[in-house]
This record gives C-alpha cells, sequence and structure tokens, in this order.
C-alpha cells in the first residue's frame, strides 16, 4: 500500500496542505493582513520552523498547487517529443491541469476580497507567472532556434499562458459545479493552438 495512503484508503495529508488550508481558514477569519505566521504555524499544529520549511513567505502559502505547476512545467516541456513546439506547450499545460487536485481550490483567488488579500494576491501572484513565462518562451525558443526574449517565442509563450489563465480563473469561479481543470484548459487552448500552429 502506498506510504501516504491511511488505512481507510485516502491520500494523507501533507504537512503543506495542512499549513494552506489553516492559512486559508484563518485568513477568511481575520484578513490576510491580520494574519500571522505564527497564527497559521499553530493552527496546523506544528512549529514556526516548520512553517518556513515548505514556505519562504506568507504569501507563498496561498499558491501551493500553483508552485507545483510552475515546477513542473520545465521537466514536461523537456519530456515533450511532439515536434510543433506549439503543440508540444499544449500538451505540457494539459499534463499540468490534469495533474490538478480537484479539490484544491486555491481560496486566494476565489476568496480574494473577503481574504482582504488585494495588492499583495497580484503582487505574488506575477512573479508565478512571470516565472511560467520564461520556461515557456525559452523552450520555444530552443525548438525554433530564437532567442527566448524574441517576438515569436514571447508571443506563443503569452497567448498560450494568458489561454491557460483565463481558463483557470473561469475554472475557480464555476464553484462546486466545476468540471475537471484540464477540460477548461484545453476549451481555451484549443482556438490559440490552431491559429499559433497556422504559422
Amino acid at each position: 500500500m502506498d506510504e501516504r495512503t491511511r488505512r481507510g484508503g485516502r491520500p494523507r495529508r501533507s504537512s503543506a496542505e495542512v499549513l494552506a488550508d489553516a492559512a486559508a481558514e484563518l485568513f477568511l477569519e481575520q484578513g490576510y493582513g491580520r494574519t500571522t505566521v505564527d497564527q497559521i504555524a499553530a493552527r496546523a499544529g506544528v512549529s514556526r520552523a516548520t512553517f518556513f520549511n515548505y514556505f519562504p513567505a506568507k504569501s507563498d502559502v496561498m499558491w501551493l498547487e500553483l508552485d507545483a505547476a510552475v515546477a513542473a512545467l520545465p521537466e514536461l516541456l523537456a519530456a515533450s517529443t511532439e515536434p510543433s513546439p506549439v503543440r508540444a506547450v499544449e500538451d505540457a499545460l494539459l499534463a499540468a491541469a490534469r495533474a490538478h487536485d480537484p479539490e484544491r481550490v486555491p481560496w486566494a483567488v476565489a476568496q480574494a476580497e473577503v481574504m482582504g488579500i488585494g495588492a499583495e494576491l497580484v503582487a505574488s501572484v506575477a512573479a508565478r507567472v512571470t516565472s511560467q513565462h520564461a520556461a515557456v518562451a525559452a523552450f520555444v525558443g530552443r525548438r525554433t532556434g530564437e532567442q527566448a526574449g524574441a517576438l515569436w517565442p514571447q508571443t506563443v509563450s503569452g497567448a498560450m499562458l494568458g489561454a491557460a489563465a483565463a481558463a483557470f480563473g473561469v475554472w475557480v469561479a464555476d464553484g462546486v459545479g466545476r468540471r475537471a481543470l484540464v477540460e477548461y484548459v484545453a476549451a481555451a487552448l484549443t482556438p490559440v493552438v490552431a491559429g499559433l500552429d497556422a504559422r
């Protein structure tokens, strides 16, 4: 039996997930600004040091799943044997969406106003989007023999990640009736990929 599986068959929650859930509860109860790392750690039943083993800063606790997707993207792209770089990016984004746990909804996005996150949300997500954009543009540049900063790699990266981000936002907003994330991402990417791949 998988060591992450409890006797009842449910996966054991990681400390990072426990911390993320504790933070979400506190942000909803008292707002992001009034919540401290010490309070999050106490709610999760761990030490302050344990919190910083998983998250460099309080804002990072909001992005557990997004950070996993960002980390996986370069490996997914590098492993692709798809001859079209555009289709390879599509495959990688779909794989990342497929791997996303449907029960892990980013409350920082869904309840940003209630949590009072505001500018902190924008700043923390911007760094992550920049990282994804750089990874995709570098991949397209390698495949096409262009610099990552050239127009075509930048266009492919911006268009495809923009479509995937839009799909993610709609998925979050759809609430309890939401379908699998990969369905939203596939629907958003299909027309974008068709246009880009026709180049």
